[in-house]
């Protein structure tokens, strides 16, 4: 079950919604203002167990505040989850109109991101995974060392999805939930789960991995 947190940073206001899971962390710092983000999150999270914490803005106009500057101490959510998970997987939304079909896997654990990037070649063909740190725009590469995808024992993969990724339903109605692509959703769900499977049991809450 999900806990809320109502939280100020830089004069804007947030709900924070944490739910308790394993040490894989989904996160969606922007549901507010990057559609589909918080829907893959949750989706996600409930197929396999993970942890996930989504920030929402439910009055006013959204801002967008770069992920660093999210990393607030006063956040106790925010707290837990880190303190919580050893790998974090952040959702994020891009509108690059050059590459409208790319998904950019940024952060500092790079094995983990060709993890996802495998899973989303595999179950999302349509979408062009993109691994290469050279490949990907300097400003979504998620490699700032107070991003909370690398705050973690592990860090993580900040994953920039185009809007054909995030959602089937672009010109949605005020209201109305986005509708992740399925394909999308289950080929983060897979590499989330091949993450899971690598952690230690007692990161992870666990029995011990056996031979056989």
């Amino acid at each position: 079950m999900a806990r809320g947190e109502r939280v100020v940073i830089e004069g804007a206001g947030f709900t924070a919604s944490l739910t308790a899971g394993s040490g894989i962390g989904l996160l969606a710092l922007h549901a507010g203002t990057e559609g589909g983000t918080a829907e893959l999150a949750e989706a996600v999270a409930a197929r396999t167990g993970a942890t996930a914490l989504v920030f929402t803005q439910p009055a006013g106009d959204p801002v967008h505040i770069p992920s660093h500057r999210m990393a607030v101490d006063h956040c106790a959510a925010l707290r837990e989850f880190l303190a919580s998970v050893t790998v974090v997987v952040s959702l994020h939304g891009h509108l690059r109109r050059e590459t409208p079909r790319a998904v950019f896997l940024g952060g500092a654990n790079r094995e983990a991101a060709r993890i996802l990037g495998h899973e989303l070649g595999l179950h999302a063909p349509d979408f062009d995974a993109v691994t290469d740190l050279d490949r990907i725009p300097a400003g979504l590469r998620g490699l700032h060392p107070r991003n909370p995808v690398n705050l973690t024992a592990q860090s993580g993969v900040q994953v920039e999805l185009p809007l054909a990724a995030r959602t089937l339903r672009p010109g949605k109605v005020p209201g109305v939930p986005d509708l992740p692509p399925p394909s999308v959703a289950d080929a983060l769900t897979a590499g989330v789960e091949r993450l899971a499977a690598r952690l230690p049991a007692a990161a992870d809450g666990g029995p011990a991995d056996r031979p056989g």
